[in-house]
Formats: C-alpha cells, sequence, structure tokens
C-alpha cells in the first residue's frame, strides 16, 4: 500500500521543488536484489506520481529510464537534458517541470570542466563527465521568472566539486531570475563545495524553511533506514527572493521497497521577488 504524499502537488502562488537521485538503473544476478531497477522501478514511478511535483531535478537517469519517469508523473510534464556522454549518452541530470504551470524561456546543458560547451568532456579532478542543467521559466500562475539548475557533483574529487561548485554559482550570478539550484552534490555541508554554494548567496531551503516536515535525515542511507544525523549530500538551495515554506528529506518506502539508495530532498516555495 502507498504512503501518502509527504508534500503533493502545490498550488500557485506555491512551487513544489524536488531534487532525487533515482539510482541509475541496473539488473542482472551480480546486482543485489534491493539495487535493481526492476525491483526498484515501481517505487520510483509511485513516489513520483504522489508527490507530483512542479519541478524536479533528477540525477542518474538513463535514457530508457527518462521516457518511464515522464509517463510517471503524467502528459503534462516536459523534461530536459541529455546524456553526459560526447553524444548525449550514458547517465543525465534532467529537469523535469509541470508545463500547465511553468512556460519554458530558454535552457542549456553545459560540461563541468574547462570547455562547458564541449559535450563528454572532463577536468578538474573528475574521471567521468559532470554537468548541470539549467532552464529558465515563467510561472503562468504569477507571472514570475524562475531559474532552475540542477547538477550532479563526482564522487571522488572535492577539487572538482568546488570548481563545479564555483561554476553553478557563477550562472545563477548571470541570471537576475530568483533561482533553485538542486542535485546530488556529493559532499556535506562542511565541504569546499557547498561552502562556496553558501558564500555566493544561496540559502539551503532545509535551513532557510519555515516548517520542517521530516526529521533531518541523511540523505544518502543506501537501502537501509535513514539516519538523523547522517550527510546530507543531496541538497536544495534558494536565492533570497525565494521564501522557504516548508522543506523534508523524503523517507517513505512503497511496499516496503525503498525507491533509491538515496532519499529525495523537497520543498514549498513561494517567489518573492521577480528579480527584473
Amino acid at each position: 500500500m502507498s504512503p501518502p504524499a509527504l508534500l503533493g502537488p502545490a498550488s500557485a502562488p506555491d512551487l513544489h521543488a524536488m531534487s532525487f537521485n533515482i539510482r541509475r538503473a541496473m539488473g542482472g544476478p551480480l546486482v543485489r536484489r534491493a539495487d535493481r531497477w526492476a525491483h526498484r522501478a515501481p517505487a520510483v514511478l509511485a513516489l513520483l506520481e504522489s508527490e507530483a511535483p512542479t519541478v524536479v531535478g533528477l540525477q542518474e537517469v538513463r535514457p530508457h529510464v527518462l521516457g518511464v519517469v515522464r509517463d510517471a508523473l503524467g502528459s503534462r510534464y516536459r523534461s530536459l537534458g541529455r546524456g553526459r556522454g560526447r553524444r548525449g549518452d550514458g547517465e543525465g541530470t534532467p529537469i523535469l517541470y509541470d508545463a500547465s504551470r511553468l512556460t519554458l524561456r530558454s535552457w542549456s546543458q553545459q560540461a563541468l570542466s574547462d570547455t562547458p560547451a564541449t559535450p563528454g568532456s572532463r577536468g578538474w579532478g573528475n574521471l567521468i563527465p559532470r554537468i548541470l542543467v539549467a532552464a529558465e521559466f515563467t510561472d503562468d500562475s504569477t507571472g514570475h521568472r524562475l531559474l532552475v539548475v540542477n547538477t550532479h557533483l563526482d564522487h571522488l574529487s572535492p577539487g572538482s566539486r568546488a570548481r563545479s561548485a564555483a561554476a553553478v554559482t557563477a550562472l545563477v550570478a548571470r541570471s537576475t531570475s530568483p533561482a533553485i539550484v538542486m542535485g546530488d552534490l556529493n559532499a556535506g555541508g562542511g565541504s569546499a563545495a557547498v561552502r562556496t554554494l553558501i558564500a555566493d548567496g544561496l540559502v539551503d531551503s532545509w535551513d532557510a524553511a519555515e516548517t520542517r516536515l521530516s526529521p533531518e535525515w541523511g540523505t544518502c542511507p543506501g537501502y537501509r533506514p535513514a539516519r538523523v544525523g547522517g550527510r546530507r549530500i543531496d541538497r536544495l538551495l534558494v536565492t533570497p527572493g525565494i521564501r522557504v515554506r516548508a522543506a523534508a528529506m523524503n523517507n517513505r518506502t512503497f511496499d516496503r521497497i525503498r525507491p533509491s539508495d538515496h532519499l529525495p530532498v523537497q520543498s514549498l516555495l513561494r517567489i518573492t521577488e521577480d528579480g527584473r
């Protein structure tokens, strides 16, 4: 039996934002059951369908999974982003959004490297390509503009994470719209990457929330019960022009199945400054 939604669909002027590493789809006898996509997929899809975020940034999304996820969210959703490989293949960090609420103005994808316009490029210490996807929207319900950035920072190199965080903040600084930055940062609160994001004007939505709907779980429990005090490596940050009405880490299971080794991070947001 599916548990009730933690936040669920948002009504204007509020927006429901989610960041969720769904764990790359794998199968076969050498993959443990808890990690197999065939085992987890119904739980991932049920979670997304029940929460129905206005905008969601996903990580570790393989191309064949994206269509399945979009179908679960429904026909009003659109997706942005390609895989991180040279031909747009491999894992992606797509942004999915409710097109009945948000109108897309522009979007881009860049490599987190010294050659951001070159797909599949690497650098800064990361051995595999890392990317960000950014999109500018207009909220049709309020007329406000909004920048959304979704990323997945390197799991091995602190230097890569710090330089990638600086690239994210530079992108945010070039926009005059209020911004949401979300992703799997692979870094805790004391890291150089998170310090860079906060120092350059972003606010962690958990810290800024008026209401917290969950304990402060660590966000990567690895299919085990979530633990208070664990590292929050998945984050959702906002610029000061966005009010955080509620925040949570989603520890729900579906028929006792954990959707991913990560917890979704969710916030109920309200834009208070248009920036234009």
